[in-house]
């Protein structure tokens, strides 16, 4: 189970996995390019299912801040639909990426562009150029192509892996995270899985982990070094503001208007971990439904579900609840599970201190019974 296990706090039950992954159908796969001193980057797929193409899932699009990328969105909103693997990635490897992306799906499905439609690629970004050799543009067409092809149900990696290889959240270690929730049998038994790319720039202050405050304690200790440069490359433009890219998938059968509802909830799991969004951020957020379909016939025409969204508002309510709860512990995850690393020009970004972390959680937790 990933670290993060170890924090008791939340409502609902776990999945198997504790992420993503734990609703049925979905696949990942990591790209991780550590190289000499300075290349600290990847690319992150998330498919849906094994035929999104043919199999379209429902998905809605929450732009929270909009100071960064993700692709094909204006297509989802307007479709109702997700038709392509996600892609996460570097700022600047998003053309490329997108490039890869389509050469995979010309590959799988020969009559694209002929006989068949044209995809819309779904690739979105963190900028991580604190770590990494951002202009070298190390992720290319090709690794995403080989990528794509290597993505798989089950335990995946997390921390600095992936897109997440070079990110960073609060003056920590971070990148990617996962977890996810499942609702009780009388609710629809359904689950929600949460991944994030965590590069955010909020105030190590501000750090609340399971409830405890951990950021004030922690505000003067772990800083970042920058041994060839002065601290002015931090302060201002979008590296100062930093950005998070959330996934959210279901197999709760729901519709685009309802997925666009479970999308707003990922802030609320945010701004319980101390996170703010900036006039910079890239704050970003897809939800789609594994279970709200629309299938394609021989013709290739696109038909209407055969399933009806969920109605029953205690369930939605439930939904929305794991939603913030799979959040919340999906951004816990990206800093437990990522560790300290030095990259471009000698900068060192230090890991989460997670024992000490759990000690100080451990002792809030004997304060409060002491209390009862």
């Amino acid at each position: 189970m990933p670290l993060h296990a170890a924090l008791e706090g939340g409502i609902y039950a776990r999945g198997h996995f504790d992420g993503i992954t734990d609703v049925p159908g979905v696949r990942i796969a990591h790209l991780t390019k550590i190289e000499g001193s300075d290349v600290r980057t990847g690319a992150t797929a998330i498919f849906p299912n094994e035929d999104p193409w043919n199999a379209k899932v429902a998905a809605a699009f929450e732009p929270y801040n909009g100071n960064g990328e993700m692709t094909g969105t204006h297509w989802i909103d307007e479709a109702g639909y997700l038709e392509t693997p996600i892609v996460l990635t570097d700022t600047l490897d998003v053309g490329l990426a997108d490039n890869g992306v389509i050469s995979y799906m010309m590959q799988r499905y020969p009559q694209i562009g002929l006989a068949d439609d044209v995809p819309l690629p779904v690739v979105a970004e963190c900028d991580d150029q604190t770590l990494n050799d951002i202009r070298g543009r190390h992720v290319t067409s090709q690794d995403v192509t080989t990528l794509l092809s290597t993505a798989k149900p089950g335990q995946f990696s997390r921390g600095s892996v992936g897109a997440g290889t070079g990110m960073e959240a609060f003056g920590f270690k971070a990148g990617i995270g996962s977890a996810s929730r499942l609702l009780p049998a009388n609710l629809g038994g359904y689950v929600v899985g949460v991944l994030v790319n965590d590069n955010t720039a909020s105030d190590r202050a501000l750090l609340s982990v399971d409830g405890t405050h951990v950021g004030r304690m922690l505000q003067h200790q772990y800083l970042p070094v920058f041994p060839k440069r002065t601290s002015l490359i931090r302060s201002h433009g979008r590296v100062s503001d930093g950005s998070i890219i959330v996934v959210v998938a279901t197999n709760a059968p729901l519709d685009h208007r309802q997925l666009r509802a479970i999308a707003k909830r990922v802030s609320l799991g945010m701004g319980r971990v101390g996170m703010t969004s900036h006039v910079g951020s890239g704050d970003l957020f897809l939800a789609f439904s594994t279970a709200y379909l629309y299938k394609r016939d021989r013709y290739f025409s696109v038909l209407p579900p055969t399933v009806h969204p969920v109605e029953d508002t205690d369930v939605l309510n439930a939904l929305y609840g794991a939603t913030v709860e799979a959040t919340e512990y999906a951004i816990y995850d990206a800093l437990f599970s990522a560790r300290t690393m030095t990259g471009r020009d000698g900068v060192t970004i230090y890991g989460l201190p997670v024992e000490r972390v759990l000690q100080m959680i451990r002792a809030t937790r004997k304060s409060e019974s002491g209390l009862q």
